[in-house]
This record gives structure tokens, C-alpha cells and sequence, in this order.
């Protein structure tokens, strides 16, 4: 496994346990789709959330959250619109961004919700 890959991996969970103690439930991590991904789909009493996570160093040149290009977003969107057929989802759904970025040894999340919205053009 690659640095960058043990980094990803970390950081997604990181995301998984810090939406857990903020009370969602995970029901997947790394749904595919085909060569679609979802990050983590976790849900509250309101949603059906599909988290992109996005995890850096401190030495990054673009914040993670600039990451999650238009393509990306239109990537996710595709994805959780199969997974809430598949599971016939009656939530309203909601696409947040986690960013994570390790600091010396520490990670600093930031959840941003409503981070985009499932338009296809």
C-alpha cells in the first residue's frame, strides 16, 4: 500500500468514527458502483448521507476540500443515485465533504454539510 493510500485510509477513518460519535450510523464504506465510489454513506433520523472524504499533510498545495472537482461531485452524484435505487431510500439525501488533514501526527476534521448539491450539469 502506498503512502498516499495509507493516508486516504486513515483519514476515511477518522471520518467514519467522528460521524459515528456525532450519532449517524454507517451503513457502507467504499460502495462501488461500477468504477464509482462512495467514501462512506452513513445516515441520521433525517438523511441519507454520501460523505466524500478528502485527506492531506500538512503539506498540501490545494485545501482537500477544492479537491472534490465538479467531475468528482458529478461522480458521487451518479453513484448515490444507483445506491438509493438499490436500496430503495426514502430519505432525503444530503452530499457533505470531510476534509482531514494530519498535523505532526494529529488530524484535524472538518465536516462541511450541504457541501453540494445533486445537480447533473
Amino acid at each position: 500500500m502506498s503512502e498516499s493510500q495509507s493516508l486516504g485510509e486513515k483519514g476515511e477513518n477518522y471520518a467514519a468514527e467522528y460521524l459515528k460519535k456525532k450519532g449517524y450510523t454507517i451503513r457502507n464504506r467504499n460502495w462501488k458502483s461500477g468504477k464509482k465510489e462512495l467514501d462512506i454513506v452513513a445516515e441520521n433520523e433525517d438523511f441519507i448521507v454520501f460523505v466524500e472524504v478528502k485527506t492531506r499533510s500538512s503539506d498540501f498545495q490545494v485545501h482537500p476540500r477544492d479537491a472534490v472537482t465538479r467531475e468528482k461531485q458529478r461522480s458521487v452524484i451518479f453513484a448515490a443515485d444507483w445506491y438509493i435505487r438499490m436500496y430503495n431510500i426514502n430519505k432525503e439525501s444530503r452530499f457533505d465533504i470531510i476534509t482531514v488533514i494530519e498535523r505532526e501526527g494529529t488530524f484535524d476534521i472538518d465536516h462541511i454539510e450541504n457541501a453540494f448539491y445533486p445537480t447533473l450539469r
